[in-house]
């Protein structure tokens, strides 16, 4: 199967095999391929020489009904010796246990697969037993997203087990699936010894303790792993101890690049903590303090570490931190003297109107561009306001655009 028509008529034959009707949606999204493979030898390009079949069940311009564990059989049995699709997304399905069963088998056999996205279906830890056997032999799969199945702490047990073998994947995304203290840990512990995960998500565990034990663990974790380039620790209940001990292990890291600590616990003396480390100029390049509380206290000693030394930070989001105008406009200040930083979220703070105003003047002079930042500027009777702009770091994570100018850039 080396194009769009040879993996369609292979899937209508398996549903022959099977004595299943073709799913309507599946040979919809299958046909879209081939016609675009027809109009680029139209139009004398080169063929592709890989494809993603893309059938997320809240598309609701191409599908009104969402796939069931046998359209997981069937795609199974169609792709397991294809070499031509690399990616599958199959989001916001009802995939369940059973149908999580063949997709573990796919993961397996697969010949080519790299790029898997089932989030958001009802695999739960049964399923995801399948889903790390899987994984234990898979030589090929480079991400594999997770987020919003309920696999909890033993399905996350199961992934760190998977990941004292397996070398292949980089990009692993557990990220609301209902982890607990022992799964974050042992993650955490196997991430010691695996230098192949480059991204790893492990949003919104489920903890009941008010020791960070699992903040601790993944700052001795970043202390001898410098492999890992992209963590995610929202709602991890992190508080200013926990920063300052994940601060204590970045200053010696040299791989992180992107660390995400939104929606947690985080005050001005955490803020103070991390202004340490960007005064360090360690590799990192995006920071999510989102949905914290530094306050302008906080905001003043991040913009003093990127006035003064910082030149590594590229985007910076402290989107609903209770800061107000004395805050907001050191953070624009900054801009003007730190030539690296590009991006800054600010939206859900107190934007009166000096604030307003030091960023209407980064607007203008284009020094921050509009596609970098979720506000813009407008006058009112002569007084500048700030309005919200749907923009955000992470735009494209839930959703993916099917039309517009977005398409080129949807992650």
């Amino acid at each position: 199967m080396s194009d769009p028509s040879g993996v369609q008529n292979r899937y209508v034959e398996t549903c022959k095999e099977l004595d299943l009707k073709p799913n309507k949606f599946i040979m919809k999204v299958l046909d879209m391929e081939r016609q675009e493979q027809i109009i680029r030898a139209k139009n004398n390009e080169d063929p592709q020489d890989n494809m993603a079949i893309k059938l997320p069940g809240n598309n609701h311009l191409l599908t009104d009904t969402r796939l069931q564990d046998e359209d997981a059989l069937i795609l199974y049995k169609s792709l397991v010796n294809s070499t031509y699709v690399t990616s599958l997304d199959l989001r916001y399905n009802n995939i369940s246990d059973e149908g999580a069963k063949h997709i573990g088998n796919l993961i397996k056999d697969t010949c080519g697969l790299k790029h898997l996205n089932i989030m958001c279906n009802d695999i739960g830890p049964d399923g995801a037993a399948y889903l790390c056997a899987g994984i234990q032999v898979n030589a090929t799969l480079i991400s594999f997203r997770l987020n919003g199945n309920k696999i909890g702490n033993k399905g996350g047990m199961g992934f760190a087990e998977a990941l004292q073998v397996n070398t292949a994947l980089e990009d692993l995304d557990l990220g609301d699936t209902d982890q607990g203290t022992k799964s974050m840990i042992a993650m955490a512990t196997v991430l010691n010894r695996n230098c192949t995960l480059k991204k790893l998500n492990m949003n919104r565990p489920l903890l009941f303790s008010q020791q960070e034990e699992t903040t601790v663990h993944y700052a001795l974790m970043l202390k001898v792993n410098s492999d890992l380039c992209e963590l995610h620790l929202q709602k991890c209940d992190i508080k200013d101890f926990g920063a300052e001990r994940l601060v204590d292990a970045l200053v010696l890291n040299i791989g992180l690049k992107y660390l995400d600590l939104s929606c947690n616990r985080i005050t001005r003396d955490g803020a103070l903590a991390i202004s340490k480390l960007l005064k360090r100029n360690t590799p990192l390049e995006v920071l999510d303090l989102g949905f914290n509380r530094i306050e302008d206290d906080g905001a003043v000693y991040i913009s003093e570490a990127l006035t003064q030394l910082n030149r590594t930070l590229k985007t910076l989001v402290i989107t609903s931190n209770n800061i107000q105008g004395a805050g907001l406009v050191a953070i624009a200040k900054s801009m003007h003297s730190n030539p690296s930083l590009e991006s800054v979220f600010i939206w859900g703070n107190k934007l009166e109107e000096p604030a307003c105003v030091a960023f209407s003047e980064l607007i203008e002079s284009q020094r921050l561009e509009e596609e970098n930042t979720d506000v813009q500027a407008y006058v009112v009777d002569g007084q500048t306001y700030l309005s919200e702009l749907n923009h955000g770091i992470r735009r494209h994570y839930y959703w993916t655009p099917s039309y517009g100018p977005d398409m080129s850039i949807a992650t």
